[in-house]
């Protein structure tokens, strides 16, 4: 993973957590967590491609830290690579603490997201 100090990115998707999305420890859900990551991975790939697009994968993805009830969670992307039909992100999740506003870095994920056509099948990405 990069430098945890500072994002890597632009800012995607920003998002509260909230006590349906947490364990009975308050201590919230990485599904929930990696679900955001997906949607803001498809916003910043369909941005790319200019339509629709799906996960095709998701690589290496370890949590770091917790995220907590009321924790303002960030998502960052960063296009690391365009081929053919797929857009290759580096994603990284952010969260403000809850009244505190300390950042931290919670994870990060390689996410590949692949261009599809009206009728479903993939589809070549623009150039840039």
């Amino acid at each position: 993973m990069p430098d945890s100090t500072r994002p890597v990115g632009e800012l995607t998707l920003r998002t509260l957590a909230m006590p349906a999305d947490a364990n009975a420890a308050g201590d919230i859900f990485g599904g929930w967590v990696m679900s955001q990551m997906d949607l803001a991975s498809g916003i910043r790939a369909a941005e790319r491609a200019g339509g629709r697009v799906v996960t095709a994968g998701v690589k290496e993805m370890a949590f770091k830290l917790p995220v907590k009830i009321g924790d303002t969670l960030s998502v960052y992307t960063h296009i690391d690579r365009v081929g053919r039909t797929s857009i290759t992100l580096l994603v990284e999740a952010w969260v403000q603490r809850y009244l505190t506003g300390k950042p931290e870095k919670v994870t990060a994920a390689t996410f590949v997201m692949v261009a599809l056509d009206k009728e479903g099948h993939p589809t070549p990405v623009p150039a840039d």
